[in-house]
């Protein structure tokens, strides 16, 4: 591998102030609350938890996110000790290509691309979906779901170029809401001593109850809802005192999150009595609609109104992680304009030093990617949301493996950093923890996806393609800047 051509690290070869983002643009709560916001809790909630339930283990699902939550904080630790020498809105593929070489890191700029630009793909869907039924329910006017996608793509795209302070206030208006109905349910369902059957914490955490049913499936859909949450690192050009405002936003996004579903999911499974949960999950996937299994209880603690709230707050949540992805995606675009992989002309800042060409392009990728479906009468949720879905995590946990593969050669080799725990023994694990959720994804992807099995085998082989497709188009790139040189 041609590690000696790594890309530069930006602290070392820092582009002229016209190709730079913002700088001291956000603080530690900005960046988090982008990352809560890509992670859609709500949408996480009602829609991955009753199905790790009902085909995972049970009762014992809380546990497998605690679980996801320890892999990521491990994976978090190495991802950081790079963070410290690393600073690049391109994160993923300039962490990768320092540690297993230039090509390699360009290869996996695609797929993160590609992740990032599918999972907002997934959630136009869903949202298209869910303001759809909204509209119609309470204006009794019929409006297909993807004029709304189109719309929110033009609100998004003006957010985008307004600058990234004014998405992160945005976001943190939705990111409470969402976070504060949730998080007010479980605390007083803890207060009050759970559901029917009390707390049930054995019925949950113990490790009989963590491995009863098919506890890897659960842990599928755990680490799946923790996607996202490495965006802090995209943001460390533009955030304040970045090596030490991008450590503090990672561990203490993945310590919100862990905390936050483990607990939240819990509290549901409390709600219900851990005997009936999975029966009461099942119900609700029957029926069509796995968010009531999360909604009644919070309407029977709280009252009807919530049952008008919570769908509204599933849009918002939605319209918040389509952002924070949009956000995402652009800085990639740009970082690769920035690095000669991709037109110059995505370099293109406005006056608020947002990247506005690179916004403009990655709208136009949601645009591509959501219109086949709509031009094909494909239901946006049994299609759009949950394939897309799918391609995203199986794509974003490749490059947390290789991430962690780097992070140990970079610091091998360089000597930057000689902590072995940070530097070795805990990306290690991490390492191993990601391998053996990748293994788990590929074995369910079909279930993930909710599809069958061509359908599934086709895309998981657009995450290896692309991969390759970015290795080629990497080379070529630099072949002909080698000759034009």
């Amino acid at each position: 591998m041609d590690s000696q051509t790594a890309v530069a690290p930006h602290s070392t070869q820092d582009p002229s102030p016209a190709g730079r983002l913002k700088p001291d643009s956000l603080g530690v709560l900005g960046i988090l609350f982008f990352v809560l916001s890509a992670q859609a809790p709500l949408t996480g909630i009602a829609g991955a938890v009753p199905i790790a339930v009902v085909i995972g283990n049970g009762a014992g699902a809380p546990a497998a996110y605690l679980a996801a939550g320890v892999v990521v904080l491990l994976f978090s630790i190495g991802f950081v000790a790079m963070g410290r020498h690393v600073v690049d809105a391109g994160a993923f593929y300039t962490y990768i290509g320092r540690g297993l070489g230039r090509s390699t890191g360009s290869g996996s700029a695609g797929v993160a691309l590609f992740a990032y630009c599918a999972i907002q793909a997934a959630m136009y869907g869903l949202y298209g979906a869910t303001v759809s039924g909204l509209v119609e329910h309470y204006a009794g006017v019929q409006i297909a779901w993807w004029v709304w996608a189109l719309v929110t793509m033009v609100v998004v795209q003006v957010l985008g170029a307004a600058g990234i302070e004014m998405g992160a206030k945005v976001l943190a208006v939705f990111v409470l809401a969402e976070f504060s109905i949730l998080i007010v349910f479980a605390l007083v369902t803890f207060v009050q001593g759970g559901g029917p059957e009390g707390l049930g914490f054995a019925d949950s955490f113990s490790p009989d109850a963590a491995l009863q049913g098919a506890p890897g499936v659960a842990l599928m859909f755990a680490v799946a809802s923790m996607f996202g949450f490495e965006a802090t690192a995209i943001y460390g050009e533009e955030a304040r005192e970045p090596r030490k405002t991008v450590p503090r936003a990672t561990y203490l996004s993945v310590l919100v999150v862990t905390c936050f579903f483990a607990f939240t999911s819990w509290m549901l499974v409390s709600a219900h009595g851990a005997s009936r949960a999975t029966a009461e999950a099942g119900k609700a996937l029957e029926s069509g609609d796995a968010s009531s299994w999360v909604f009644a209880p919070i309407a029977a603690r709280f009252g009807a109104w919530t049952g008008d709230v919570l769908p509204i707050l599933l849009a918002t949540s939605l319209f918040a992680g389509i952002l924070a992805f949009h956000n995402s995606a652009n800085r990639y675009l740009f970082s690769l304009g920035r690095e000669g992989l991709l037109p110059h002309g995505l370099t293109t800042l406005n006056r608020r030093h947002s990247p506005w060409a690179a916004g403009i392009v990655q709208t136009v990728i949601a645009a591509a990617l959501v219109m086949p479906f709509a031009l094909l009468g494909k239901d946006p949720v049994l299609t759009l949301f949950s394939w897309f879905s799918g391609v995203a995590v199986l794509g974003i946990m490749l490059l947390y493996f290789l991430t962690s593969v780097s992070v140990v050669v970079f610091f091998r080799r360089s000597r930057a950093d000689t902590r072995p725990w940070n530097t070795l023994i805990a990306p290690i694990l991490g390492a191993l923890g990601i391998a053996g959720a990748i293994w788990l994804i590929i074995a369910n992807f079909t279930t993930l996806i909710g599809g069958d099995e061509s359908t599934a085998m086709w895309l998981q082989l657009t995450v290896p393609v692309v991969l390759i497709l970015g290795l080629v188009v990497a080379r070529l790139t630099r072949r002909g800047q080698t000759v034009t040189g």
